[in-house]
Protein backbone atom coordinates (compact mmCIF):
# COMPACT_ATOMS: atom_id res chain seq x y z
CA UNK A 1 0.00 0.00 0.00
CA UNK A 2 1.36 3.44 -0.88
CA UNK A 3 2.44 5.88 1.83
CA UNK A 4 -0.11 8.53 0.86
CA UNK A 5 -2.94 6.01 1.15
CA UNK A 6 -1.76 4.88 4.59
CA UNK A 7 -1.62 8.48 5.79
CA UNK A 8 -5.05 9.19 4.31
CA UNK A 9 -6.59 6.13 5.99
CA UNK A 10 -5.03 7.09 9.33
CA UNK A 11 -6.32 10.67 9.04
CA UNK A 12 -9.83 9.45 8.15
CA UNK A 13 -9.85 7.07 11.14
CA UNK A 14 -8.78 9.86 13.50
CA UNK A 15 -11.36 12.27 12.08
CA UNK A 16 -14.04 9.56 12.39
CA UNK A 17 -13.24 9.10 16.09
CA UNK A 18 -13.39 12.87 16.46
CA UNK A 19 -16.72 12.95 14.67
CA UNK A 20 -18.15 10.28 16.94
CA UNK A 21 -16.89 12.24 19.95
CA UNK A 22 -18.62 15.30 18.54
CA UNK A 23 -21.92 13.43 18.42
CA UNK A 24 -21.61 12.72 22.15
CA UNK A 25 -20.76 16.36 22.80
CA UNK A 26 -23.31 18.25 20.70
CA UNK A 27 -26.40 17.92 22.90
CA UNK A 28 -24.47 18.55 26.11
CA UNK A 29 -22.97 21.84 24.87
CA UNK A 30 -26.37 23.54 24.85
CA UNK A 31 -27.72 21.47 27.73
CA UNK A 32 -25.83 20.28 30.79
CA UNK A 33 -22.48 21.89 29.90
CA UNK A 34 -24.08 25.31 29.45
CA UNK A 35 -25.40 25.18 33.02
CA UNK A 36 -22.23 24.25 34.92
CA UNK A 37 -19.67 26.62 36.38
CA UNK A 38 -16.54 26.95 34.26
CA UNK A 39 -13.19 28.59 35.08
CA UNK A 40 -12.33 32.03 33.71
CA UNK A 41 -9.82 30.50 31.27
CA UNK A 42 -12.43 28.27 29.61
CA UNK A 43 -12.15 28.87 25.84
CA UNK A 44 -15.25 29.75 23.82
CA UNK A 45 -17.12 26.71 22.54
CA UNK A 46 -16.44 27.53 18.86
CA UNK A 47 -12.67 27.02 19.29
CA UNK A 48 -12.85 23.32 20.12
CA UNK A 49 -14.00 22.11 16.68
CA UNK A 50 -11.20 23.72 14.65
CA UNK A 51 -8.53 22.83 17.22
CA UNK A 52 -9.60 19.20 17.43
CA UNK A 53 -9.89 18.92 13.65
CA UNK A 54 -6.31 20.14 13.25
CA UNK A 55 -5.12 17.81 16.01
CA UNK A 56 -6.88 14.77 14.55
CA UNK A 57 -5.32 15.50 11.15
CA UNK A 58 -1.86 15.78 12.72
CA UNK A 59 -2.45 12.58 14.70
CA UNK A 60 -3.49 10.77 11.52
CA UNK A 61 -0.46 12.00 9.60
CA UNK A 62 1.77 10.88 12.48
CA UNK A 63 0.17 7.43 12.56
CA UNK A 64 0.42 7.17 8.78
CA UNK A 65 4.12 8.02 8.88
CA UNK A 66 4.69 5.27 11.42
CA UNK A 67 2.54 2.79 9.46
CA UNK A 68 4.45 3.48 6.23
CA UNK A 69 7.65 2.33 7.95
CA UNK A 70 6.30 -1.21 7.66
CA UNK A 71 3.72 -3.22 9.58
CA UNK A 72 6.15 -6.13 9.54
CA UNK A 73 8.37 -4.28 12.05
CA UNK A 74 7.68 -4.90 15.73
CA UNK A 75 8.29 -1.24 16.71
CA UNK A 76 5.69 -0.12 14.16
CA UNK A 77 3.07 -2.61 15.33
CA UNK A 78 3.69 -1.72 18.99
CA UNK A 79 3.52 2.01 18.29
CA UNK A 80 0.28 1.71 16.35
CA UNK A 81 -1.36 -0.47 19.00
CA UNK A 82 -0.48 2.11 21.65
CA UNK A 83 -1.75 4.84 19.32
CA UNK A 84 -5.02 2.93 18.87
CA UNK A 85 -5.48 2.63 22.64
CA UNK A 86 -4.92 6.34 23.18
CA UNK A 87 -7.28 7.15 20.29
CA UNK A 88 -10.02 5.05 21.90
CA UNK A 89 -9.33 6.74 25.25
CA UNK A 90 -9.61 10.09 23.49
CA UNK A 91 -13.07 9.21 22.21
CA UNK A 92 -14.12 7.72 25.54
CA UNK A 93 -13.36 10.98 27.36
CA UNK A 94 -16.13 12.80 25.48
CA UNK A 95 -18.63 10.12 26.42
CA UNK A 96 -17.68 10.24 30.09
CA UNK A 97 -17.54 14.03 30.36
CA UNK A 98 -20.41 15.10 28.11
CA UNK A 99 -22.79 12.16 27.59
CA UNK A 100 -22.47 10.80 31.14
CA UNK A 101 -22.00 14.30 32.64
CA UNK A 102 -19.17 13.14 34.88
CA UNK A 103 -16.22 15.54 35.18
CA UNK A 104 -14.79 13.46 38.04
CA UNK A 105 -14.54 10.21 36.09
CA UNK A 106 -13.53 12.12 32.97
CA UNK A 107 -10.62 13.54 34.97
CA UNK A 108 -9.48 10.05 35.94
CA UNK A 109 -9.80 8.94 32.33
CA UNK A 110 -7.94 11.94 30.87
CA UNK A 111 -5.02 11.29 33.20
CA UNK A 112 -4.79 7.77 31.77
CA UNK A 113 -5.08 9.28 28.28
CA UNK A 114 -2.15 11.60 28.99
CA UNK A 115 0.01 8.64 29.98
CA UNK A 116 -0.91 6.85 26.75
CA UNK A 117 -0.18 9.96 24.68
CA UNK A 118 3.29 10.03 26.24
CA UNK A 119 3.73 6.31 25.52
CA UNK A 120 2.62 6.96 21.94
CA UNK A 121 5.12 9.79 21.46
CA UNK A 122 7.94 7.63 22.82
CA UNK A 123 6.97 4.67 20.66
CA UNK A 124 6.50 6.85 17.56
CA UNK A 125 9.92 8.41 18.10
CA UNK A 126 11.52 4.98 17.72
CA UNK A 127 10.05 4.84 14.22
CA UNK A 128 9.76 8.48 13.07
CA UNK A 129 10.94 11.62 14.82
CA UNK A 130 8.57 13.69 12.67
CA UNK A 131 5.62 11.54 13.77
CA UNK A 132 6.58 12.03 17.41
CA UNK A 133 6.81 15.80 17.01
CA UNK A 134 3.43 15.90 15.27
CA UNK A 135 1.88 14.65 18.51
CA UNK A 136 3.36 17.38 20.73
CA UNK A 137 0.52 19.89 20.08
CA UNK A 138 -1.95 17.12 20.95
CA UNK A 139 -0.10 16.45 24.21
CA UNK A 140 -0.14 20.17 25.03
CA UNK A 141 -3.85 20.54 24.24
CA UNK A 142 -4.82 17.48 26.28
CA UNK A 143 -2.67 18.80 29.13
CA UNK A 144 -4.65 22.04 28.98
CA UNK A 145 -7.89 20.03 28.75
CA UNK A 146 -6.84 18.14 31.88
CA UNK A 147 -6.44 21.38 33.82
CA UNK A 148 -9.78 22.58 32.45
CA UNK A 149 -11.46 19.28 33.35
CA UNK A 150 -10.01 19.40 36.88
CA UNK A 151 -11.19 22.98 37.31
CA UNK A 152 -14.70 22.15 36.17
CA UNK A 153 -14.82 19.18 38.53
CA UNK A 154 -13.58 21.37 41.40
CA UNK A 155 -16.06 24.18 40.68
CA UNK A 156 -19.04 21.88 40.40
Amino acid sequence: MKSALKITIAVVVCLAIGGLSGVATTDAITGWYATITKPSFNPPNWIFGPVWTALYIMMGVAAGLVWKAGWDKKDVRTALVIFGIQLLLNGLWSLIFFAWESPRWALVEILVLLVFILFTIVSFRRVSIVAAYLLVPYLLWVSFATVLNASIWWLN
